[in-house]
C-alpha cells in the first residue's frame, strides 16, 4: 500500500490533487521545464518520475498506464519516443528541482522542476567544466612565472652583445698581430729581389778583367 503523503492536499479534493499533477506532468514532459511553487514541484517529482519509468519500457500495457494519468496522447507518444529512450542508462533522477525564492504578492517559495539532461551530455559537460578549470588554473600560474623567463631573456641578451664585443677585441688583436709580423723581415727582402750593393757589383767586375786593367782600372790598348 503507498504511504500517504504528508501535509495537506493540492486540491479540494483528491481528484483535484491527482489532476493538478497530471496537467502538471503534461507540461513538464510538453516544455522541459515549469516553474511552481516548492511544495508542488515536490509532490510532482516523483509522479513525473514513475511515468517516466514506465515510458522506459516502452510497451503496450505500460502506455496504456500512462494514457490513464495523462490524456494528451500528443504528450504520450513524446514520452515514448524522445524522453524515455533519452533515459535509458540512467536508473532514476530523471527531474531536477532549483529553488528560485519567494513569489511577489502571497510570497510563495517558487522552484524550477526540468528534466536532466542524458548521462553522456551530463559527463561531457562534466569533463568539459574539468578542462576549463585546468586552463584557468593555468593561467593563473602563467603570470608567476613570467618574470622569471623575462630575467633569463634579459640575461642572454645581456651576454650576447659581451661575446660579440670579447670576439671583436679577438679579431682586432690578431690583425695587429699579423701587421707586426709582416713588417719585421724588411731587411731580408732585398736579397730577395737580387738586388746586391755597388761595391759587390764593383769587385766582381775589376775580377773578370785581365790583371794589368785590373792595376791600371783603364782599358788595356791594342
Amino acid at each position: 500500500m503507498p504511504t500517504p503523503t504528508k501535509g495537506a492536499r493540492l486540491g479540494g479534493s483528491p481528484a483535484h490533487e491527482r489532476h493538478i499533477l497530471a496537467n502538471l506532468a503534461a507540461a513538464l514532459f510538453e516544455h522541459g521545464r515549469i516553474t511552481t511553487t516548492e511544495t508542488r514541484a515536490r509532490r510532482l517529482r516523483p509522479v513525473a518520475e514513475r511515468l517516466i519509468t514506465k515510458a522506459k519500457r516502452g510497451d503496450l500495457h505500460a502506455r496504456r498506464q500512462v494514457l490513464r494519468v495523462i490524456g494528451n496522447k500528443g504528450v504520450v507518444h513524446a514520452l515514448f519516443t524522445e524522453i524515455g529512450p533519452r533515459y535509458g542508462n540512467r536508473n532514476g533522477g530523471y527531474t531536477r528541482i532549483v529553488k528560485i525564492g519567494p513569489r511577489k504578492g502571497d510570497n510563495a517559495p517558487l522552484a524550477v522542476i526540468e528534466l536532466v539532461e542524458p548521462l553522456e551530455q551530463a559527463v561531457a559537460e562534466a569533463e568539459a567544466a574539468t578542462r576549463r578549470s585546468a586552463r584557468k588554473r593555468a593561467a593563473k600560474k602563467a603570470p608567476a612565472a613570467a618574470p622569471a623567463a623575462a630575467a633569463a631573456e634579459q640575461a642572454d641578451v645581456t651576454s650576447e652583445p659581451a661575446a660579440e664585443s670579447t670576439d671583436v677585441v679577438s679579431e682586432a688583436t690578431a690583425t695587429v698581430a699579423e701587421a707586426e709580423g709582416g713588417a719585421e723581415p724588411t731587411a731580408d727582402v732585398g736579397p730577395a729581389t737580387g738586388a746586391e750593393p755597388a761595391a759587390d757589383v764593383a769587385a766582381v767586375t775589376f775580377a773578370e778583367l785581365p790583371a794589368e786593367e785590373a792595376d791600371t782600372g783603364e782599358p788595356k790598348n791594342a
